[in-house]
């Protein structure tokens, strides 16, 4: 199966919407999913690895609102200049 056929390793409780891969090697996968639940839209961050042949989730953090997501993108936006090191 090749990455674009392959399906999210999200559980069938979801509805994705929309995703885009962000990384994907043999061992992670990164992607952020628009994903529904109980009729609410959500955007998950995830982070998957690859563990004898099977998809596990390691991290996923959700964005639930564009207020949160605001905030989210503002702390981002002070912080980002600080990882270029001097």
């Amino acid at each position: 199966m090749s990455e674009a056929e392959e399906k999210l390793p999200i559980s069938g409780f979801y509805k994705v919407v929309d995703y885009v891969n962000i990384f994907k090697s043999e061992k992670w996968w990164e992607a952020i999913v628009v994903f529904e639940s109980f009729g609410r839209r959500s955007i998950g961050l995830y982070l998957w690895q690859n563990r004898n042949g099977t998809w596990k989730r390691k991290h996923k953090f959700n964005i639930r609102n564009l207020e949160e997501w605001n905030k989210l993108k503002s702390a981002i936006e002070q912080l980002a200049p600080k990882l270029i090191s001097k």
